[in-house]
Protein backbone atom coordinates (compact mmCIF):
# COMPACT_ATOMS: atom_id res chain seq x y z
CA UNK A 1 0.00 0.00 0.00
CA UNK A 2 2.72 2.27 0.48
CA UNK A 3 6.21 2.59 2.28
CA UNK A 4 5.45 5.04 5.59
CA UNK A 5 8.70 6.68 7.74
CA UNK A 6 8.08 6.93 11.31
CA UNK A 7 10.53 9.56 13.08
CA UNK A 8 10.13 10.05 17.08
CA UNK A 9 12.48 9.98 19.34
CA UNK A 10 10.03 8.00 21.75
CA UNK A 11 10.95 4.04 20.72
CA UNK A 12 7.13 3.07 22.30
CA UNK A 13 5.80 5.45 20.25
CA UNK A 14 7.40 4.74 16.95
CA UNK A 15 7.09 0.97 17.65
CA UNK A 16 3.29 1.36 18.20
CA UNK A 17 2.52 3.46 15.24
CA UNK A 18 4.72 0.96 13.47
CA UNK A 19 2.52 -1.80 14.09
CA UNK A 20 -0.67 -0.32 14.06
CA UNK A 21 0.02 0.62 10.04
CA UNK A 22 1.83 -2.55 9.40
CA UNK A 23 -1.73 -4.19 10.22
CA UNK A 24 -3.44 -1.50 8.01
CA UNK A 25 -1.29 -3.10 4.94
CA UNK A 26 1.91 -0.60 5.23
CA UNK A 27 5.43 -0.92 4.94
CA UNK A 28 7.05 1.07 7.61
CA UNK A 29 10.30 2.06 8.39
CA UNK A 30 12.06 3.88 11.79
CA UNK A 31 14.24 6.81 12.82
CA UNK A 32 14.74 8.47 16.51
CA UNK A 33 16.58 11.29 15.32
CA UNK A 34 16.88 13.42 12.36
CA UNK A 35 20.41 11.75 10.95
CA UNK A 36 18.64 8.44 11.19
CA UNK A 37 15.59 9.77 9.36
CA UNK A 38 17.73 11.80 6.39
CA UNK A 39 19.65 8.06 5.84
CA UNK A 40 16.64 6.62 5.55
CA UNK A 41 15.56 9.02 3.17
CA UNK A 42 18.46 8.81 1.16
CA UNK A 43 18.37 5.13 0.38
CA UNK A 44 14.86 5.59 -0.80
CA UNK A 45 12.00 8.54 -0.39
CA UNK A 46 8.85 7.54 1.63
CA UNK A 47 5.79 7.77 0.53
CA UNK A 48 4.47 9.72 3.70
CA UNK A 49 6.58 10.45 6.92
CA UNK A 50 5.53 10.81 10.21
CA UNK A 51 7.04 13.36 12.00
CA UNK A 52 7.27 14.15 15.71
CA UNK A 53 8.35 17.75 16.37
CA UNK A 54 10.91 17.47 19.73
CA UNK A 55 13.18 15.05 19.12
CA UNK A 56 15.70 14.63 21.77
CA UNK A 57 19.37 14.08 21.05
CA UNK A 58 18.94 14.97 17.45
CA UNK A 59 20.80 17.49 15.55
CA UNK A 60 17.54 19.01 13.78
CA UNK A 61 14.15 19.35 15.26
CA UNK A 62 10.90 18.54 13.22
CA UNK A 63 10.42 21.93 11.88
CA UNK A 64 14.11 21.78 10.44
CA UNK A 65 13.72 18.06 8.93
CA UNK A 66 9.69 18.97 7.57
CA UNK A 67 11.65 22.22 6.14
CA UNK A 68 14.51 20.55 4.37
CA UNK A 69 12.45 17.32 3.26
CA UNK A 70 10.16 20.19 1.78
CA UNK A 71 12.63 21.37 0.19
CA UNK A 72 14.33 18.12 -1.02
CA UNK A 73 11.60 16.37 -1.65
CA UNK A 74 8.68 18.26 -1.79
CA UNK A 75 6.45 15.65 -3.27
CA UNK A 76 6.50 13.63 0.13
CA UNK A 77 3.44 14.81 2.41
CA UNK A 78 4.28 14.67 6.08
CA UNK A 79 2.16 13.96 8.96
CA UNK A 80 3.38 16.09 12.20
CA UNK A 81 2.59 14.34 15.79
CA UNK A 82 3.57 15.84 19.07
CA UNK A 83 2.79 15.82 22.57
CA UNK A 84 3.78 19.43 23.41
CA UNK A 85 1.33 20.71 20.48
CA UNK A 86 -0.48 23.89 20.46
CA UNK A 87 -1.68 26.39 17.52
CA UNK A 88 1.20 28.09 17.61
CA UNK A 89 3.24 24.83 16.47
CA UNK A 90 0.35 23.55 13.94
CA UNK A 91 -0.08 26.97 12.20
CA UNK A 92 3.86 27.03 11.98
CA UNK A 93 3.74 23.42 11.06
CA UNK A 94 1.16 24.06 8.17
CA UNK A 95 3.15 26.99 6.93
CA UNK A 96 6.16 25.10 6.23
CA UNK A 97 4.51 22.46 4.46
CA UNK A 98 3.21 19.73 6.49
CA UNK A 99 0.20 17.35 5.20
CA UNK A 100 -1.60 17.98 8.65
CA UNK A 101 -0.83 18.12 12.89
CA UNK A 102 -1.93 15.55 15.51
CA UNK A 103 -1.47 15.84 18.83
CA UNK A 104 -0.31 12.79 21.47
CA UNK A 105 -2.07 11.22 22.77
CA UNK A 106 -3.65 10.58 19.53
CA UNK A 107 -6.81 8.81 18.78
CA UNK A 108 -5.70 5.68 16.06
CA UNK A 109 -8.68 6.19 13.69
CA UNK A 110 -8.07 10.07 13.45
CA UNK A 111 -4.36 9.23 12.74
CA UNK A 112 -5.82 6.79 10.32
CA UNK A 113 -7.48 8.77 8.52
CA UNK A 114 -5.05 11.83 8.44
CA UNK A 115 -2.46 8.91 7.00
CA UNK A 116 -4.91 7.32 4.18
CA UNK A 117 -5.72 11.03 3.26
CA UNK A 118 -2.55 11.97 2.55
CA UNK A 119 -1.38 9.12 0.89
CA UNK A 120 -4.07 9.49 -1.39
CA UNK A 121 -2.39 13.38 -1.88
CA UNK A 122 0.62 11.75 -2.79
CA UNK A 123 -0.89 9.28 -5.43
CA UNK A 124 -2.50 12.58 -6.71
CA UNK A 125 0.26 13.92 -6.83
CA UNK A 126 2.17 11.10 -8.44
CA UNK A 127 -0.66 10.43 -11.35
CA UNK A 128 -0.88 14.51 -12.45
CA UNK A 129 3.40 14.11 -12.93
CA UNK A 130 2.61 11.17 -15.46
CA UNK A 131 -0.35 12.93 -17.00
CA UNK A 132 2.76 15.23 -17.41
CA UNK A 133 4.89 13.54 -19.14
CA UNK A 134 1.71 12.05 -21.40
CA UNK A 135 1.10 15.70 -22.57
CA UNK A 136 -0.23 16.68 -25.42
CA UNK A 137 3.12 16.51 -27.27
CA UNK A 138 3.99 13.29 -28.49
CA UNK A 139 7.41 12.00 -27.93
CA UNK A 140 7.14 9.47 -31.15
CA UNK A 141 9.32 10.27 -33.92
CA UNK A 142 8.77 9.20 -37.51
CA UNK A 143 10.95 9.43 -40.70
CA UNK A 144 13.06 7.13 -42.99
CA UNK A 145 15.06 10.18 -44.70
CA UNK A 146 18.72 10.00 -44.11
CA UNK A 147 18.79 13.27 -42.46
CA UNK A 148 16.04 11.98 -40.04
CA UNK A 149 18.04 8.65 -39.20
CA UNK A 150 21.09 11.09 -38.52
CA UNK A 151 18.97 13.31 -35.91
CA UNK A 152 17.48 9.79 -34.40
CA UNK A 153 20.60 8.34 -33.65
CA UNK A 154 22.47 11.17 -32.30
CA UNK A 155 19.36 11.49 -29.90
CA UNK A 156 19.51 7.97 -29.23
CA UNK A 157 23.38 8.83 -27.51
CA UNK A 158 21.88 11.55 -25.59
CA UNK A 159 19.41 10.02 -23.49
CA UNK A 160 21.11 7.85 -21.41
CA UNK A 161 23.34 10.71 -20.33
CA UNK A 162 22.79 13.56 -18.04
CA UNK A 163 24.38 16.41 -20.49
CA UNK A 164 22.44 19.29 -21.41
CA UNK A 165 21.39 19.77 -24.33
CA UNK A 166 20.67 22.72 -27.05
CA UNK A 167 18.19 22.33 -29.69
CA UNK A 168 18.05 24.53 -32.77
CA UNK A 169 15.88 25.06 -35.71
CA UNK A 170 12.68 26.60 -37.21
CA UNK A 171 9.64 27.06 -35.46
CA UNK A 172 7.56 24.10 -36.15
CA UNK A 173 10.32 21.57 -37.07
CA UNK A 174 9.81 19.68 -34.19
CA UNK A 175 12.03 20.64 -31.42
CA UNK A 176 9.58 19.99 -28.34
CA UNK A 177 9.09 16.59 -29.77
CA UNK A 178 12.57 15.92 -29.63
CA UNK A 179 13.25 16.85 -26.21
CA UNK A 180 10.56 14.40 -25.22
CA UNK A 181 12.15 11.58 -27.12
CA UNK A 182 14.93 12.37 -24.61
CA UNK A 183 12.70 12.34 -21.78
CA UNK A 184 10.73 9.16 -23.24
CA UNK A 185 13.89 6.93 -23.85
CA UNK A 186 15.85 8.08 -20.44
CA UNK A 187 16.49 7.06 -16.79
CA UNK A 188 13.95 9.25 -15.52
CA UNK A 189 10.90 9.00 -17.99
CA UNK A 190 8.51 8.40 -15.29
CA UNK A 191 9.34 11.64 -13.57
CA UNK A 192 8.04 15.15 -14.99
CA UNK A 193 8.30 16.92 -17.98
CA UNK A 194 8.38 20.38 -17.70
CA UNK A 195 7.68 22.74 -20.50
CA UNK A 196 8.71 26.55 -19.99
CA UNK A 197 7.69 28.52 -23.26
CA UNK A 198 9.74 31.96 -22.23
CA UNK A 199 7.60 33.37 -25.19
CA UNK A 200 4.37 32.84 -23.67
CA UNK A 201 4.98 34.14 -20.29
CA UNK A 202 4.94 37.62 -19.32
CA UNK A 203 8.46 39.24 -18.39
CA UNK A 204 7.39 40.56 -14.91
CA UNK A 205 6.04 37.08 -13.86
CA UNK A 206 8.87 35.30 -15.47
CA UNK A 207 10.69 34.69 -11.92
CA UNK A 208 7.53 33.66 -10.44
CA UNK A 209 6.44 31.26 -12.88
CA UNK A 210 9.79 29.39 -12.46
CA UNK A 211 11.12 29.83 -8.67
CA UNK A 212 7.83 30.48 -6.80
CA UNK A 213 7.16 32.43 -4.42
CA UNK A 214 6.25 32.49 -0.64
CA UNK A 215 3.89 34.90 1.78
CA UNK A 216 2.84 34.77 5.18
CA UNK A 217 -0.84 34.55 3.80
CA UNK A 218 -0.51 31.21 1.62
CA UNK A 219 2.62 29.48 2.61
CA UNK A 220 5.00 28.50 -0.39
CA UNK A 221 3.93 27.87 -4.12
CA UNK A 222 6.02 25.57 -5.79
CA UNK A 223 7.31 27.31 -9.48
CA UNK A 224 7.71 24.83 -12.66
CA UNK A 225 11.19 24.38 -11.37
CA UNK A 226 10.40 23.02 -8.18
CA UNK A 227 7.79 20.60 -10.19
CA UNK A 228 10.25 19.58 -12.59
CA UNK A 229 12.63 17.83 -9.47
CA UNK A 230 13.82 14.72 -10.40
CA UNK A 231 13.10 14.83 -14.08
CA UNK A 232 13.50 17.61 -17.41
CA UNK A 233 13.17 21.38 -17.50
CA UNK A 234 12.51 22.15 -21.31
CA UNK A 235 13.69 25.52 -21.86
CA UNK A 236 11.78 26.53 -25.13
CA UNK A 237 12.43 29.48 -26.87
CA UNK A 238 15.25 30.35 -24.60
CA UNK A 239 16.72 33.64 -26.54
CA UNK A 240 12.95 35.18 -25.28
CA UNK A 241 13.66 34.72 -21.53
CA UNK A 242 14.75 38.16 -19.74
CA UNK A 243 18.03 39.24 -18.98
CA UNK A 244 17.61 39.42 -15.41
CA UNK A 245 16.49 35.67 -15.49
CA UNK A 246 18.88 34.61 -17.64
CA UNK A 247 21.29 35.43 -14.82
CA UNK A 248 19.37 33.59 -12.05
CA UNK A 249 19.02 30.46 -13.93
CA UNK A 250 22.86 30.65 -14.29
CA UNK A 251 23.12 30.62 -10.58
CA UNK A 252 20.40 27.70 -10.41
CA UNK A 253 22.67 25.41 -12.88
CA UNK A 254 25.83 26.06 -10.70
CA UNK A 255 24.65 25.67 -7.51
CA UNK A 256 21.26 23.42 -8.47
CA UNK A 257 19.45 25.41 -6.06
CA UNK A 258 17.64 28.78 -5.54
CA UNK A 259 14.97 31.07 -3.42
CA UNK A 260 11.35 31.55 -3.90
CA UNK A 261 10.26 35.09 -5.23
CA UNK A 262 9.47 36.49 -1.54
CA UNK A 263 11.25 34.00 0.70
CA UNK A 264 14.40 32.99 2.26
CA UNK A 265 15.19 28.85 2.67
CA UNK A 266 17.32 27.92 -0.34
CA UNK A 267 14.77 25.36 -2.64
CA UNK A 268 17.13 22.63 -3.55
CA UNK A 269 16.75 20.55 -7.33
CA UNK A 270 17.91 17.58 -9.19
CA UNK A 271 16.60 18.34 -12.85
CA UNK A 272 18.19 17.65 -16.35
CA UNK A 273 17.77 20.69 -18.88
CA UNK A 274 17.03 20.30 -22.32
CA UNK A 275 16.86 24.37 -24.09
CA UNK A 276 15.60 25.05 -27.57
CA UNK A 277 15.48 27.88 -29.88
CA UNK A 278 14.88 29.10 -33.89
CA UNK A 279 17.06 32.57 -33.40
CA UNK A 280 21.29 32.55 -33.58
CA UNK A 281 22.23 32.94 -30.38
CA UNK A 282 25.84 34.10 -31.31
CA UNK A 283 24.04 37.16 -32.51
CA UNK A 284 21.71 37.82 -29.65
CA UNK A 285 25.19 37.31 -27.72
CA UNK A 286 26.41 40.32 -29.63
CA UNK A 287 23.77 42.52 -29.50
CA UNK A 288 23.11 42.01 -25.43
CA UNK A 289 20.51 40.45 -25.25
CA UNK A 290 21.78 36.86 -24.18
CA UNK A 291 24.45 36.41 -21.62
CA UNK A 292 27.38 33.53 -23.11
CA UNK A 293 28.05 32.57 -19.59
CA UNK A 294 24.72 30.78 -19.89
CA UNK A 295 24.87 29.59 -23.43
CA UNK A 296 27.68 28.03 -22.90
CA UNK A 297 26.20 25.81 -20.06
CA UNK A 298 23.50 24.99 -21.89
CA UNK A 299 25.06 24.25 -25.00
CA UNK A 300 27.14 21.20 -23.77
CA UNK A 301 25.38 19.03 -26.62
CA UNK A 302 24.06 20.85 -29.71
CA UNK A 303 21.75 19.21 -31.92
CA UNK A 304 19.75 21.23 -35.08
CA UNK A 305 16.53 19.57 -35.87
CA UNK A 306 15.96 20.10 -39.42
CA UNK A 307 13.15 21.61 -41.12
CA UNK A 308 10.62 20.23 -43.16
CA UNK A 309 11.70 20.78 -46.31
CA UNK A 310 15.29 19.30 -45.53
CA UNK A 311 13.14 16.02 -45.22
CA UNK A 312 10.52 15.45 -48.12
CA UNK A 313 11.02 11.67 -48.41
CA UNK A 314 9.28 11.69 -44.68
CA UNK A 315 6.17 14.05 -45.41
CA UNK A 316 3.96 10.80 -45.99
CA UNK A 317 5.21 8.94 -43.26
CA UNK A 318 4.59 12.12 -41.34
CA UNK A 319 1.09 12.62 -42.11
CA UNK A 320 0.12 9.24 -41.59
CA UNK A 321 1.13 9.33 -38.56
CA UNK A 322 -1.05 12.45 -37.59
CA UNK A 323 -3.80 10.92 -39.03
CA UNK A 324 -3.25 7.62 -36.88
CA UNK A 325 -2.79 10.18 -34.07
CA UNK A 326 -5.71 12.28 -34.66
CA UNK A 327 -7.79 9.36 -35.36
CA UNK A 328 -7.02 7.90 -31.59
CA UNK A 329 -7.13 11.06 -30.11
CA UNK A 330 -9.91 13.50 -31.34
CA UNK A 331 -12.21 10.26 -33.31
CA UNK A 332 -11.73 11.79 -36.85
CA UNK A 333 -11.60 9.82 -39.77
CA UNK A 334 -9.12 7.02 -40.20
CA UNK A 335 -8.17 7.56 -44.49
CA UNK A 336 -5.16 7.56 -46.03
CA UNK A 337 -3.30 9.51 -48.34
CA UNK A 338 -3.54 8.94 -52.19
CA UNK A 339 -0.50 8.77 -54.06
CA UNK A 340 -0.94 12.18 -55.83
CA UNK A 341 -1.65 13.48 -52.37
CA UNK A 342 1.65 12.66 -51.41
CA UNK A 343 3.29 13.74 -54.26
CA UNK A 344 1.76 17.06 -54.08
CA UNK A 345 2.61 17.34 -50.46
CA UNK A 346 6.08 16.52 -51.20
CA UNK A 347 6.46 19.21 -53.39
CA UNK A 348 5.15 22.51 -51.87
CA UNK A 349 6.87 24.75 -49.33
CA UNK A 350 6.38 24.60 -45.70
CA UNK A 351 7.68 27.58 -44.17
CA UNK A 352 5.70 26.41 -40.86
CA UNK A 353 7.09 22.82 -40.99
CA UNK A 354 5.55 19.86 -38.98
CA UNK A 355 3.35 21.92 -37.23
CA UNK A 356 2.38 23.38 -40.44
CA UNK A 357 1.33 19.99 -41.61
CA UNK A 358 -0.42 18.29 -38.65
CA UNK A 359 -2.64 21.67 -38.75
CA UNK A 360 -3.42 20.69 -42.75
CA UNK A 361 -4.15 16.86 -42.03
CA UNK A 362 -6.26 18.04 -38.89
CA UNK A 363 -7.93 20.33 -40.98
CA UNK A 364 -8.80 17.92 -43.89
CA UNK A 365 -9.90 15.19 -41.55
CA UNK A 366 -12.37 17.46 -40.07
CA UNK A 367 -13.90 19.21 -43.23
CA UNK A 368 -13.57 16.22 -45.47
CA UNK A 369 -14.62 13.13 -46.47
CA UNK A 370 -15.45 10.24 -43.71
CA UNK A 371 -14.15 7.74 -46.10
CA UNK A 372 -12.12 7.26 -49.30
CA UNK A 373 -8.64 8.55 -49.57
CA UNK A 374 -7.47 11.98 -49.04
CA UNK A 375 -7.36 13.46 -52.75
CA UNK A 376 -5.23 16.87 -53.58
CA UNK A 377 -8.49 18.32 -54.53
CA UNK A 378 -9.20 18.65 -50.53
CA UNK A 379 -5.82 20.18 -49.71
CA UNK A 380 -6.87 23.98 -48.50
CA UNK A 381 -6.37 26.24 -51.54
CA UNK A 382 -3.37 28.11 -50.46
CA UNK A 383 -1.34 24.45 -50.19
CA UNK A 384 -1.99 23.66 -53.27
CA UNK A 385 -1.33 26.94 -55.55
CA UNK A 386 1.85 27.57 -57.00
CA UNK A 387 4.59 28.66 -55.43
CA UNK A 388 5.45 32.40 -55.34
CA UNK A 389 9.32 31.89 -56.15
CA UNK A 390 8.10 29.39 -58.84
CA UNK A 391 7.15 30.13 -63.32
CA UNK A 392 4.02 32.17 -63.31
CA UNK A 393 1.66 32.15 -66.23
CA UNK A 394 3.40 35.49 -67.20
CA UNK A 395 6.86 34.77 -66.75
CA UNK A 396 6.62 31.53 -68.91
CA UNK A 397 4.28 33.99 -71.62
CA UNK A 398 7.34 36.12 -71.78
CA UNK A 399 9.40 33.07 -72.92
CA UNK A 400 10.49 31.54 -75.99
CA UNK A 401 9.47 27.46 -76.02
CA UNK A 402 12.73 26.70 -75.73
CA UNK A 403 13.09 28.43 -72.47
CA UNK A 404 10.03 27.95 -71.21
CA UNK A 405 10.23 24.10 -71.60
CA UNK A 406 13.75 24.03 -69.76
CA UNK A 407 12.29 26.01 -66.75
CA UNK A 408 9.54 24.00 -66.48
CA UNK A 409 11.65 20.76 -66.87
CA UNK A 410 13.89 22.75 -64.29
CA UNK A 411 11.60 23.24 -61.76
CA UNK A 412 10.10 20.13 -62.58
CA UNK A 413 13.22 17.66 -61.52
CA UNK A 414 14.12 19.91 -58.86
CA UNK A 415 11.12 19.30 -57.17
CA UNK A 416 11.27 15.51 -57.68
CA UNK A 417 14.98 15.25 -56.49
CA UNK A 418 14.30 16.90 -53.11
CA UNK A 419 10.63 15.23 -52.34
CA UNK A 420 13.26 12.10 -53.02
CA UNK A 421 15.76 13.46 -50.64
CA UNK A 422 18.64 13.64 -53.34
CA UNK A 423 17.88 10.28 -54.82
CA UNK A 424 19.00 10.06 -57.79
CA UNK A 425 17.67 6.76 -58.96
CA UNK A 426 14.58 6.93 -56.84
CA UNK A 427 13.85 10.09 -59.04
CA UNK A 428 14.44 8.13 -62.53
CA UNK A 429 12.55 5.57 -61.56
CA UNK A 430 9.61 8.06 -61.19
CA UNK A 431 10.38 10.23 -63.93
CA UNK A 432 10.81 7.41 -66.29
CA UNK A 433 14.52 8.53 -67.25
CA UNK A 434 17.48 5.84 -67.31
CA UNK A 435 19.82 6.85 -64.51
CA UNK A 436 22.42 8.29 -66.59
CA UNK A 437 20.18 10.29 -68.87
CA UNK A 438 18.65 11.96 -65.63
CA UNK A 439 22.19 12.45 -64.84
CA UNK A 440 22.93 14.19 -68.57
CA UNK A 441 19.90 16.28 -68.65
CA UNK A 442 20.43 17.83 -65.13
CA UNK A 443 24.01 18.70 -66.53
CA UNK A 444 22.11 20.53 -69.29
CA UNK A 445 20.22 22.64 -67.33
CA UNK A 446 22.54 23.37 -64.41
CA UNK A 447 21.25 21.21 -61.80
CA UNK A 448 23.33 19.90 -58.80
CA UNK A 449 22.60 18.25 -55.56
CA UNK A 450 24.59 19.44 -52.38
CA UNK A 451 24.43 19.15 -48.76
CA UNK A 452 22.51 20.87 -46.67
CA UNK A 453 21.67 20.46 -43.19
CA UNK A 454 22.77 16.25 -43.58
CA UNK A 455 20.32 16.27 -46.80
CA UNK A 456 20.82 16.41 -50.18
CA UNK A 457 18.58 18.94 -52.18
CA UNK A 458 18.52 20.13 -55.80
CA UNK A 459 20.30 23.19 -56.61
CA UNK A 460 21.14 25.28 -59.73
CA UNK A 461 24.84 25.71 -60.38
CA UNK A 462 26.04 29.09 -59.29
CA UNK A 463 27.84 29.72 -63.17
CA UNK A 464 29.57 33.07 -61.80
CA UNK A 465 32.35 31.43 -60.49
CA UNK A 466 33.24 29.87 -64.19
CA UNK A 467 35.82 31.46 -65.79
Amino acid sequence: MGDILVVDDEKDIRELVSDILVDEGYTTRLAANSDQAFGEINIEAPDLIILDIWLKESKLDGIDILKTVRRDNPDIPIVIISGHGNIEIAVAAIKQGAYDFIQKPFNIDQLMVVISRAMETSRLRRENAALKVRDVTSSTMVGNSVVFKALKAQLDKITKTNARVMLTGPSGAGKEVAARYIHANSDRAKAPFISVNSATIESERMEEVLFGRESAERGHEPGLLEQGHGGFVFFDEIADMPIGTQSKILRVLVDQQFTRVGGSDMVRIDMRVISATNRDLQSEIKSGAFREELYHRLNVVPVEVPSLEDRREDIPLIAGHFIDELHKTQGLPLRRLSEETSAMLQTMAWPGNVRQLRNIIERVLILGADTGDITPAELPNNVVSEDETGPSQKTFAMLPLREAREMFERDYLMAQINRFGGNISKTANFVGMERSALHRKLKSLNVVTTNKSGARVAEIEDDSLDG
